[in-house]
């Protein structure tokens, strides 16, 4: 394959939805109606070739680059974790997806719970904070659930969690802002947007590139700027222009807590005990 035709078909895998396995809830999904530190501390409805065309030339010009992520509708599905309210310092990042109850998000288990010691407490997630702002409301955490091992060893190979939030103003956080998709064993190349908050700053970071594989457990991505703040930040592919939303396949975490330099992440990698996982959150 020529290196023109895989940027294509890379872009062309970030825009176009691909197939998700492993999450029981399905069609849910909607638009806006619907440095040694760990990492914890719109596209317009045109015609699809002129929106491959100008993906494509925004993914050339921007792999491997981070930059200040727009407030659209997917980047407003990431938020900042932070302790009580938004008065204090975020110290992680966090992601709604979709789950029957229309209540869960996804995020790194370093942030959220200490092995042998367990879950940290009156936390809460602020999607789309930008400059001070909630946007789209402050949610508390509520049931966290974490992998056994993590919580007895913090097993690097399951440093995921999912979380589920308290409703606000009689409605869920899903209902609000749409979620991703979980994807569940969708290999290790993938071209995904790695979207999150550095703890430095008050507005999200992205980034596009290609995933590899660090481990038979373990991905990786070069994205650079990544610091403290960023853990639990998503990996999002096969992004779906009608709902605009997509399908995500890592958060930063896993090896190192997901990196010890701020330019490559790590994610545990989306196998079956991740959904293993997601099926004791939502059940």
């Amino acid at each position: 394959m020529t290196v023109r035709a895989a940027v294509l078909a890379l872009a062309l895998a970030l825009l176009v939805p691909v197939g998700v396995t492993g999450c029981s809830a399905t069609g849910t999904s909607g638009g806006a109606a619907s440095a040694d530190t760990p990492r914890a501390s719109s596209a317009s409805g045109t015609s699809g070739a002129w929106n491959r065309k100008r993906f494509l030339a925004a993914f050339n010009k921007r792999r491997g680059t981070t930059r200040t992520a727009s407030p659209t509708t997917i980047n407003g599905l990431v938020g900042a974790v932070f302790t009580h309210d938004t008065s204090g310092d975020h110290f992680c990042t966090a992601s709604v997806v979709d789950s029957a109850g229309r209540n869960l998000i996804v995020t790194a288990a370093h942030c959220v719970y200490d092995p042998g010691v367990g879950q940290r407490s009156d936390l809460v997630f602020v999607p789309g904070y930008r400059g001070g702002d909630a946007p789209s409301g402050v949610w508390p955490l509520a049931a966290i659930t974490v992998d056994p091992s993590w919580a007895a060893d913090g097993n690097p190979d399951l440093d995921v969690a999912f979380a589920t939030v308290l409703p606000q103003d009689g409605k869920q956080v899903q209902q609000v802002l749409g979620a991703n998709r979980l994807g569940i064993n969708m290999g290790y190349q993938l071209p995904v947007r790695l979207t999150g908050y550095p703890s430095s700053a008050d507005v999200p970071i992205t980034c596009l590139n290609l995933t590899s594989e660090q481990s038979p457990t373990q991905l990786r991505i070069d994205c650079p700027d990544y610091g403290g703040g960023t853990s639990g930040s998503p990996w999002v592919t096969g992004f779906d222009t009608t709902t605009r939303t997509g399908t995500v396949v890592g958060v930063i975490g896993g090896y190192q807590e997901g990196g010890n330099t701020p330019d490559t992440s790590y994610s545990s990698y989306f196998g079956d005990a991740v959904q293993a996982l997601y099926n004791r959150a939502t059940s």
